[in-house]
């Protein structure tokens, strides 16, 4: 079988190495990742151009079938992924990660967008702030009385005595979580829920630390023909 594979999260490489023995598997990247050089089947790296470069990629390479394995947060491919594959007259199937759940000991304050973000940061003083570049492009409006930490993918933002940018990937292990809260004097995390294992850690080292989590909430997604929750699933489902 032909398949496109939207990846980019730990889970859809997964995948894509099971599927690779049986299927004619090509795995899609978004621009800002940096494939490997060991991967086992094509890789295509950058966007489609909207809805109609995705559908018309689906048709000019013959795929049977779309597999949206994207991250939680992204929305925008998850939309397009659909409204391609309808156009294309082809089934897309979805993996959606779990979220993460509080525990009893967790303090988890939900917010929706950045305006209901900044009126609740303003109770605190040293923030770190695990969502991405997001916090880049406001770092004009930090106030006199705040220091952000942003951990983020490599970037080189404009300095800032009241900015601190640590670039980084994950996993990350608990110690590390617990000596950077303790180091940098975090009195609030500011995180997606992403769900997954590899940088939970964060969640507990909060927890220990009695620090309470400013979560963004999850976009809603569209339905896809298919959806599930653990990939092995779907390699299953794909006889791999």
């Amino acid at each position: 079988m032909r398949i496109l594979l939207l990846g980019g999260i730990g889970e859809a490489l997964q995948l894509a190495r099971r599927l690779a023995c049986r299927h004619e598997l090509t795995y899609s990247l978004a621009g800002r990742v940096r494939p490997r050089a060991d991967l086992p089947y094509v890789v295509r790296v950058g966007g489609f151009g909207g809805v109609e470069g995705l559908r018309d990629f689906l048709r000019r390479n013959n795929i049977e079938l779309l597999l949206d394995v994207t991250h939680p947060y992204a929305a925008q491919i998850s939309r397009h992924a659909v409204l391609a594959a309808k156009q294309a007259h082809i089934p897309v199937w979805a993996y959606r990660r779990p979220p993460w759940q509080p525990e009893a000991e967790d303090n988890w304050q939900p917010f929706r967008d950045w305006s209901e973000l900044r009126i609740a940061l303003a109770a605190f003083s040293r923030p770190l702030f695990t969502i991405g570049l997001e916090p880049l492009r406001h770092s004009h409006e930090i106030p006199p009385d705040q220091h952000w930490l942003v951990r983020c993918l490599e970037t080189q933002p404009e300095p800032s005595p009241r900015l601190t940018v640590l670039n980084a990937t994950g996993p990350f292990g608990l110690e590390e979580e617990l000596h950077l809260l303790r180091h940098w004097q975090v009195d609030v995390l500011i995180s997606k829920n992403s769900g997954g294992k590899a940088v939970a850690a964060k969640l507990q080292a909060a927890r220990v630390q009695g620090i309470p989590v400013l979560m963004w909430q999850r976009p809603e997604l569209p339905a896809a023909d298919e959806e599930f929750d653990a990939v092995e699933v779907i390699a299953g489902r794909l006889g791999c």
